[in-house]
């Protein structure tokens, strides 16, 4: 792996399949209404105070997105898997939402701007990473965010170092927050490493 670039793993993992059970995980289907709590409590620390256009990638069966539009942030969820989007639009009917099919690397999302792009769980399974940073970040308005859910597990993951640092050519301004010390996120007690990074644009 060359230096500076972030290690990544080639899954294969049929994300349609994964769907029927996705939500049984405590922090993906925030079912148990003290971790949607404790999830819904720190997305208010790392999403500005006034609903924007919010842009969820990798969004899943919608959850975050579901907290997000909760807030009164737009959504617009992406997933690659169209029975993750279809559960997706099920879970955030009659929020206003937009769930779209397609790749979280470079979504279909062509000549539209948003306040905050958030990603958990995604960034470590891409390809190319830094590429897709990069136009994320090209998707952003000016003082908009970058919000990255992220961590290292069973071996498979990103070090905040390593997305801290791909980070560096695009902003100074990344704040990093451990959540692996509330067990309230994940239905219990964690040893791994999990983390969030809020990364800031600078209004031009």
């Amino acid at each position: 792996m060359a230096s500076g670039t972030i290690g990544t793993m080639n899954l294969d993992i049929d994300w349609d399949e994964a769907a029927a059970t996705f939500d049984e995980d405590p922090d993906h289907g925030l079912l148990d209404p003290l971790v949607r709590a404790a999830w819904d409590e720190h997305l208010a620390g790392w999403l500005p105070d006034r609903a924007g256009d919010l842009l969820d990638l990798g969004c899943g069966t919608g959850s975050l997105s579901l907290l997000a539009a909760g807030r009164g942030h737009r959504v617009t969820a992406v997933d690659l898997s169209p029975r993750m989007t279809e559960l997706a639009r099920a879970k955030l009917a009659g929020t206003g939402a937009e769930v779209l099919t397609g790749d979280a690397a470079k979504p279909p999302v062509e000549g539209r701007a948003f306040d905050v792009v958030l990603a958990r769980h995604v960034v470590w399974t891409l390809p190319d990473p830094e590429a897709a940073l990069r136009h994320w970040w090209s998707l952003l308005r000016p003082a908009g965010r970058l919000v990255l859910v992220e961590g290292v597990w069973g071996g498979a993951g990103i070090p905040a170092e390593r997305l801290l640092s791909a980070l560096a050519p695009l902003t100074a301004a990344a704040r990093y927050e451990r959540l692996s010390g509330d067990p309230r996120l994940w239905g219990r007690a964690v040893d791994d490493e999990r983390y969030v990074v809020v990364a800031a644009a600078v209004a031009g």
